[in-house]
Order: C-alpha cells, then structure tokens, then sequence
C-alpha cells in the first residue's frame, strides 16, 4: 500500500479493502491490518487482485471519490465515480461535435500533431545526447516524422491520419532503440509489443502508459466530457475513445521520457520484473512500487504551456487540454491546440 498526493495505490495481490466507519481498512492475510481516514484521499487505484467491499465502493461513489482498476501489467480496466457530473450542454456539443465529419478530423489531426510534435521532440533530446551514426539516425528519424507532421494537415480521411500516425509510431519506436540504455541484465528493447508485452522494457511502457490513460480519463471526467466519445479513436463499448485521443500528446512526455530516465539510470533492474507462463513478462510489487513513487515525482514537475504563458504540472496539464477541449466544442475557441514541449 502507498499513499502519495491523496491517492492511495494499493498492489498486494490478495488483498482486500473495506469500510470502517469514516476509515479505510486494508486487510492482507497474516499481516496487522491498516487503517487511514477517508478525507485523507481522493483517489484509490487498485492493481490486479485487489478487492473492495460493497459499502466501500458505495461510500466511496457518495463522497464522489474515484475508483481506478488496473492490471498487474497496467492496463487501466476500468473506473467508478458515482453520479455523472458535469455540463449537460457540454456533453450534447460534444456528440454534436463528433457527428460534424469536418471538426471531427480537425480536432483528430490535433491529437496526432501534438503526439508526433512530442515524440520528435524526444528524439532530437535523445540526438543532443547521442554520439556518432546514432546521433544521425536519430536526427534523420526526427526528419522523417517531422515530414509526415506536415502531412497531418492534408489528411482527408481519418484512415489517412490512423495511417500516418502508424508510421510515425514505427519511425519513434525505432529511434528508442538507440537512446535506451538499460543494465545488460535487461533484454535490449527491438520493438513495441503489447497485449502482451513480451520484454521488460515493453512492459514497463505498457504500465506507464496505463497511469498516463487514468490520468487523462480523470481529467476529462473532470471537465464534464464524455471519455467514451472520441474524435480520433472509433466508438466501441467500453473504449474511453476520448481519454485516448488525449493521452496521445502526453505518452512521449508522461510515459517514455520517465521510462527512458528509469532505464537508463539503471533504476530498474531484471529482478523488478518477472515472466508468466506463456512469454508475457509484467513488473513485480517491487518494481511498481518503485515506478509509482517516481511517477508521482514526475507528475510534481513543471512545464510550459505555450498557450497559457506559464508552467503548469504534469498532473494538471491533462485538466488543461481538456478544458480547451471543451471550450473548442463549445465555439470559444477556433480550434483544439495540443500541448507540445520544446
């Protein structure tokens, strides 16, 4: 059990939580049990086996306290707020919004441009920091997408923007071959494989990835928007389309620049990561602990908004771009402008 910034993680698999009053109680078999007041938190995250008692989840969908389900590997499951909350007006100019085929694509190519402007970006800091025919490759791979950047605005057809984002992703993923630099006990990272990942690297991003989406799906509950209607992303039951079309600006940022930083300072180790029956490979309680609490370190820290004219944290930029988002979809704004570093 960790508790940082008012969200309590909870990864012991067997574990189980339950109401006490206006307490939480963790029980873990053959172990004191745990208590921590209810105001304390805003938030609990539970990864895998974990359980939660009826009249906790109740207590906790009263006090409008978010409850988030995460696989041992993470992938985000799944999540409880309690009563919907937000504008109405806003949720109906969002379906208006993805009905419209025009501003759909538009704001669709947003969150494509502001991904591939990121991930250029890590490549060209991964180039600065690089030496020899790697700084090249690096520097000629940050070429390549910045060209399919500018393709971005002449896409005619959602497929086309899917497709020229695919081929990013594989120009991007290509060049995180030749900045990650984990302990020669780790299997050196070939490709991106997930669902599921095979490698330890892979596995590592698979898991950021799933805190950078719960991140985002909070922030745009937040808001008021609906996470499940997406302009980039299709409908699809139980799909937070939208919460992935958000997330896509920020995983260079949020999840493979921390996972190029815990690589590379040799952080993690084999021993924090483990193979299951049938080749997939996920973290152990220790790693995802030690990934958690540097998580929330990374969330404390500060970067520009070029659009706002200050710095903002990581934690709260997902708040802000959904915040635009919305007042985009309400005709305040002429357009969605993603978050981008430099």
């Amino acid at each position: 059990m960790i508790e940082l910034l008012n969200t309590l993680y909870v990864q012991t698999q067997g574990a189980s939580l339950h109401l006490d009053h206006d307490s939480l109680k963790l029980v873990i078999p053959e172990t004191p049990k745990k208590t921590l007041p209810l105001r304390r938190l805003d938030g609990i995250v539970v990864y895998g086996h974990v359980s939660l008692s009826a009249e906790l989840l109740a207590r906790c969908a009263e006090d409008g306290r978010s409850v988030v389900w995460m696989s041992l590997s993470g992938r985000f499951l799944g999540r409880v707020d309690g009563p919907t909350r937000g504008n109405v007006m806003l949720r109906h100019a969002q379906h208006l919004s993805h009905a419209d085929p025009v501003l759909r694509l538009q704001i669709a190519r947003s969150c494509v441009a502001g991904k591939l402007q990121n991930s250029r970006q890590i490549l060209l800091r991964g180039a600065r920091d690089a030496t020899d025919q790697a700084q090249i490759t690096l520097r000629s791979l940050a070429q390549d997408i910045d060209d399919l950047l500018a393709r971005t605005e002449d896409a005619g057809t959602l497929d086309e923007l899917m497709g020229l984002e695919g081929q990013a992703a594989r120009l991007y993923f290509e060049g995180l071959t030749h900045m990650l630099r984990p302990p020669s006990d780790i299997t050196p990272f070939t490709n991106r494989t997930r669902r599921p990942p095979t490698d330890p690297v892979n596995a590592l991003l698979s898991y950021l990835y799933g805190l950078t989406r719960a991140l985002v799906h909070g922030a745009a509950e937040q808001v008021g928007l609906d996470p499940y209607l997406g302009f980039l992303h299709g409908m699809r039951p139980g799909k937070p389309a939208l919460a992935l079309d958000l997330m896509e600006e920020f995983r260079p940022i949020h999840a493979d620049r921390l996972a190029l930083n815990l690589l590379n300072r040799k952080q993690l180790r084999k021993e924090h990561f483990e193979t299951l029956p049938g080749g997939a490979v996920q973290m152990t309680e220790d790693g995802r602990r030690l990934v958690l609490t540097e998580w929330q370190a990374w969330k404390n820290k500060d970067w520009p908004h070029k659009l706002l004219g200050r710095k903002v944290s990581a934690s709260l930029l997902p708040v802000v771009q959904a915040r635009l988002l919305a007042r985009h979809i309400r005709g305040e704004l002429p357009a969605y402008v993603p978050w981008t570093v430099s």
